[in-house]
Order: C-alpha cells, then sequence, then structure tokens
C-alpha cells in the first residue's frame, strides 16, 4: 500500500535530539521520498485552531453570491478569487481534462525586493475579500509559520542528501511562495462531475516543497506511486502533509520524484461532501539556477533551468483560457 510509503516524520528529534536521532530522521526521509515524493510531518508546533479559523473565514467568502466573488476574479499565478473553471491541472502533464473541480482564493510573495522587473512579476499586493475582514489575521499569522517551516524542511532534506544544511536555504533568502485556499463544494454546486473530471486533476507540484493541512474526505487526495499506482493518502489529523515538487527533484537530479497526486471529484455517496484544503507552495529565490545535483546523489543529470522561468511555463500551462467552453 502506498501509506507505507509514506512515513510519519516527527520533528522533534529532528529539532531536539541527538545526532543519532537527526541522522535517523534524515534517513526515513530520503527514503520516502524516492519512493512517492510525500512525507506526514507531526511535531510541526502550528495550532489546529489557525487553520481552523482559516477555514470558517473562507468558507464565508467561498459561499457567497459569485456576483459578489466575481470582482476579486484572477488568472492562475495571481493574486485573488480562482472561480469555476479557471484551473486544470492536468495540462501540466499535457494530459486534457476538463477543468478542476474547485474554487481557490490564491495568495503569494508580496515583499518587494527592489528589482523592478522582479517585484512586478513575482511581489505584487496581495488582495483580501473586503467581505470577510476576520481571514486576514490568522492568514498572515499561518503564512510565517509556513515560510518558517519550509526552510526548517529544506535544512531536513539538505541534511538527507548529506549536504551542508544550507544547501537549498542559501537560496530562499528572499523567495517566492504561494498559499492556496481550495474549496471543494459538493455536486450541488459544481454539478455532476465530467468524465475524467476531478477537483484537482492528476499533476506534481512546481517548487521546492509543498505543505498542505487537509480535511479527510470520501473525494480527497490521492498520491500516485510506482509499486501501487493510485492510493487513497494516509491520513493523520496531527500531521501535515508535505510533498516535494519539479523544481527540487530536478535539483536532486530525480534521486527524489516530485510528489504525483490528484483530489477525487465529490463522490457520489456522499454528493455533498465539502471540503477545505490550505496548499502553500514554497520556491527559492526569483532567478535561481536549478542544477541537477551529480552522482553519486542523483541519478539524472537535467539541463540547467532557470527557477521562476520554468515556474511561469507551467503556471501558465494549467490556466484555462478566458472564455473557453467548459460545458462539455
Amino acid at each position: 500500500m502506498a501509506g507505507s510509503q509514506v512515513p510519519v516524520i516527527d520533528l522533534g528529534p529532528w529539532r531536539s535530539g541527538g545526532p543519532q536521532d537527526r541522522a535517523r530522521t534524515a534517513a526515513r526521509v530520503d527514503e520516502a521520498l524516492r519512493a512517492a515524493g510525500f512525507l506526514l510531518v507531526t511535531g510541526h508546533g502550528i495550532d489546529p485552531a489557525l487553520p481552523a479559523r482559516i477555514r470558517e473565514a473562507a468558507r464565508a467568502f467561498f459561499r457567497l453570491p459569485a456576483a459578489q466573488k466575481e470582482p476579486y476574479a484572477v488568472t492562475v499565478g495571481d493574486r485573488g478569487w480562482l472561480g469555476p473553471g479557471a484551473e486544470a491541472n492536468s495540462y501540466a502533464e499535457g494530459a486534457a481534462s476538463p477543468p478542476d473541480l474547485k474554487e481557490s482564493w490564491s495568495f503569494a510573495a508580496d515583499e518587494p525586493t527592489g528589482d523592478a522587473a522582479v517585484d512586478a512579476e513575482w511581489f505584487r499586493p496581495n488582495t483580501w475579500p473586503a467581505e470577510v475582514p476576520e481571514l486576514r489575521p490568522p492568514v498572515t499569522q499561518y503564512l510565517a509559520r509556513m515560510r518558517a517551516l519550509s526552510d526548517e524542511l529544506l535544512e531536513l532534506l539538505a541534511t538527507a542528501l548529506g549536504l551542508d544544511q544550507d544547501h537549498f536555504t542559501r537560496h530562499t533568502g528572499h523567495p517566492t511562495w504561494g498559499l492556496n485556499l481550495n474549496w471543494y463544494p459538493g455536486t450541488e454546486t459544481v454539478g455532476t462531475p465530467l468524465p475524467g473530471q476531478f477537483r484537482i486533476g492528476a499533476h506534481t507540484d512546481f517548487g521546492t516543497v509543498t505543505v498542505l493541512d487537509r480535511q479527510l474526505g470520501s473525494g480527497g487526495l490521492q498520491i500516485h506511486t510506482d509499486a501501487d499506482g493510485w492510493q487513497d493518502a494516509p491520513y493523520d489529523p496531527a500531521a501535515l502533509t508535505v510533498n516535494i515538487g519539479d523544481l527540487m527533484a530536478r535539483w536532486t537530479g530525480d534521486r527524489w520524484r516530485a510528489g504525483r497526486h490528484r483530489v477525487l471529484p465529490p463522490p457520489a455517496h456522499t454528493p455533498a461532501e465539502e471540503l477545505i484544503s490550505l496548499v502553500y507552495f514554497y520556491e527559492c529565490d526569483a532567478h535561481t539556477r536549478v542544477e541537477s545535483l551529480p552522482a553519486p546523489i542523483g541519478r539524472v543529470v537535467h539541463d540547467p533551468v532557470d527557477s521562476h522561468t520554468y515556474l511561469r511555463e507551467k503556471l501558465r500551462a494549467i490556466s484555462v483560457p478566458a472564455g473557453t467552453d467548459t460545458s462539455e
């Protein structure tokens, strides 16, 4: 089963244990990321009341009439509301599909670097829905916690590869990131799923690490491994789900696999199921040169890429063009 390839990693021994504890944790991380690209992480210190507050406020926004949400509508990669039909993640793999059955509110990096060209593309101000002012305080707090946790995870990943602890974080002095609040409503909102239509189509993430706070559901997260194919992702209410993205897989010369995943459509037996996921995508400093680590760490030598040229191409790929007929 895929669950056996997705271990629960307690950050406690990593943070406060001795050399043997830290080495043991790093070795388990290396093994899991080779197999599935996913981890469950406990001991992270995030108070569960914080994501609960975010969900409550986000749900209030998503349940507003479409006319009230429409002024916030944006395209993939921007800051604001991604409405029904805006995104089809399967296109990141080159696979055509109907649009994903979700809505999202997207945040992204907003602290300027001082480089006008970089800031204009990657560090613009975030938008906040005026109708739900209670969203901003918990999201702001959550973002600070996610940034710190993501850097800690990158230090753990570097150690798991036998590298200096700052091998990746030396490239996250002023990184880009994104936070999607994904709303997966039931069929009364999205209608009966079309053939091949998912809440999120099969894909890998694009950056370094993704940190996901998710809810258990029948129409929930599935992960793909070579050994087991598609399986429901294991769930632990105390854990955050962590997976690596394409940039990290390339960086490691495919020693680690980007975690391939999808989110099932609303299930026929519980058509009213409603879930909200908090998805934090971590990347790196704008225009980092990502080069594959050589053997014996890496297995494949990819051509070096500019991190943010790569990210922009991926974001463009999953965007459903305005005016596209999504009814068939």
